[in-house]
């Protein structure tokens, strides 16, 4: 039998969890979704919005955000070049979702109050 791999279009049962999941899962991808929707939509300031990601593993997932159509990519003609990222129209329909996933951690953090380290305009 030979290996299959996984990608993120791996999806053989036609899972709509799946096919979410190839999306926007990860470990970063709904933080970076999140932070651009309240307002961080430039590299430097994602980066320091989360401070654990590598520069790399944001440069690639920043990629993958616009390769699927749920982030778009603005380069101002300026020196220095200046950057900014935001939602795409395809990209708002997956808000809702990591509404929810915010609203569900603001309670949880609530239950764990030494974790509130992330600061949001919410």
């Amino acid at each position: 039998m030979a290996n299959t791999r996984k990608n993120k279009d791996y999806n053989p049962n036609n899972c709509p969890v799946t096919s979410c999941m190839n999306k926007i899962g990860g470990k970063w991808k709904p933080v970076v979704i999140f932070l651009i929707t309240i307002g961080k939509n430039r590299f430097s300031l994602l980066q320091k919005a989360i401070p654990d990601i590598s520069k790399q593993m944001l440069v690639n997932q920043l990629r993958e955000l616009e390769e699927d159509n749920i982030i778009e990519r603005v380069i101002y003609a300026e020196i220095p070049p200046r950057v900014e990222y935001s939602i795409s129209k395809y990209g708002e329909t997956i808000l809702p979702i990591i509404s929810v996933m915010a609203d569900w951690g603001k309670k949880d953090l609530k239950k764990f109050p030494k974790m509130k380290d992330f600061k949001s305009k919410n």
